[in-house]
């Protein structure tokens, strides 16, 4: 039987973020919880649903800075692989996963997106 609510650091971690944003997004009212007799944080299961969105949407990132260009180099080396995108004036070199690349069917010619986000690149395609 499927549970009807959830601990608040059940539902940040069901909803892939910090007990810290889950508490800011109730204060903001972007998430709408309860409290159950002892005072803590509670969310229905149809709350996270909503916030969730719908399961086959795409999950938007908050990074800003998306680099669309054109892969011109991909390094094999062991679990790792070095990929180079050429991004318009931009040339951007990111180190993944092996399995990363090839899930994403990454070589030479093939279009994608370099996203970063602070210190880190995630690719796209």
């Amino acid at each position: 039987m499927p549970r009807e609510t959830y601990t608040a650091s059940e539902a940040a971690r069901l909803l892939g973020i910090s007990l810290d944003t889950l508490r800011r997004w109730d204060r903001d009212g972007r998430i709408v919880t309860t409290r159950d007799r002892a005072n803590r944080r509670v969310v229905a299961a149809s709350e996270i649903a909503r916030v969730r969105g719908p399961a086959d949407a795409a999950r938007p990132l908050s990074a800003r800075n998306r680099f669309r260009g054109v892969v011109v180099d991909v390094k094999l080396d062991g679990l790792l692989a070095q990929v180079e995108l050429e991004a318009g004036p931009f040339r951007v070199v990111s180190v993944v996963t092996r399995e990363a690349v090839e899930q994403l069917g990454l070589r030479p010619g093939v279009e994608a997106t370099a996203i970063v986000k602070a210190t880190s690149v995630l690719l796209e395609r």
